[in-house]
């Protein structure tokens, strides 16, 4: 009996894919982001607070990747940042093939950043490599602290982990020492940090951080 094994020829494939991506962006000095995290975590939130802090700094855009449905995109629109809605047809993924006639649909534009906002959850868009320069992932704190020992995946290949809604700890059991603890054990060099979208707090540190990535993508 032959047996073909078809997940490892189709990932094969789509990271040949993204790798011509992210050469490709990079040679026009735009950083790609992927944006992941479970439904819920405050991904569009954050992506809001952060457009209107650094939109007078730097050119954004924002592909909104969703099952259905155009309410985040209108989000993003509304504060003046380009955004395009990216059907994935029942997927729970974004792969490479996919971000790039996304990125087409922002059209010619030069930009400094676009965020990839995939797909809600921490299996699928952990698995796909998208052609993103950095991969970003949100832990709200109502989902627990228990994440990395759940989804180990997710944790070993982001280079950010941004803890949300931390104004709410006080209302739940969420061990921050623990959290980062885990997470550092299954990926030593992620950049983690914690934030609220609602008071602010912890936004300067990262968005120190996503400026900073922005400009050496440039080369600056």
């Amino acid at each position: 009996m032959r047996i073909i094994e078809l997940k490892e020829t189709v990932t094969a494939s789509n990271d040949r894919d993204a790798q011509v991506l992210r050469e490709e962006l990079q040679g026009k000095g735009t950083l790609l982001v992927n944006l992941m995290a479970s439904p819920g975590a405050g991904k569009t939130t954050l992506l809001e607070r952060t457009i209107r802090d650094m939109k007078d700094r730097f050119h954004i855009a924002v592909m909104e990747a969703d099952v259905d449905s155009d309410v985040d995109a209108v989000r993003i629109e509304k504060l003046g940042a380009k955004a395009v809605q990216a059907h994935t047809g029942g997927m729970c993924h974004m792969d490479a093939g996919m971000t790039r006639r996304a990125l087409e649909e922002l059209g010619e534009e030069a930009f400094d950043l676009v965020v990839l906002e995939n797909v809600g959850n921490l299996i699928c868009p952990a698995e796909f490599d998208t052609g993103a320069g950095k991969k970003v992932m949100l832990l709200s704190v109502p989902e627990g602290d228990d994440k990395p020992l759940k989804y180990p995946l997710m944790f070993t290949v982001s280079d950010v982990l941004i803890l949300t809604k931390t104004d709410v700890a006080p209302y739940f059991d969420f061990d921050f020492e623990a959290c980062k603890r885990r997470a550092r054990g299954l990926n030593p060099n992620i950049e983690i940090f914690e934030v609220s979208a609602k008071t602010g707090a912890g936004f300067d540190a990262w968005e120190e951080w996503l400026a900073r990535a922005i400009l050496e993508n440039k080369g600056n």
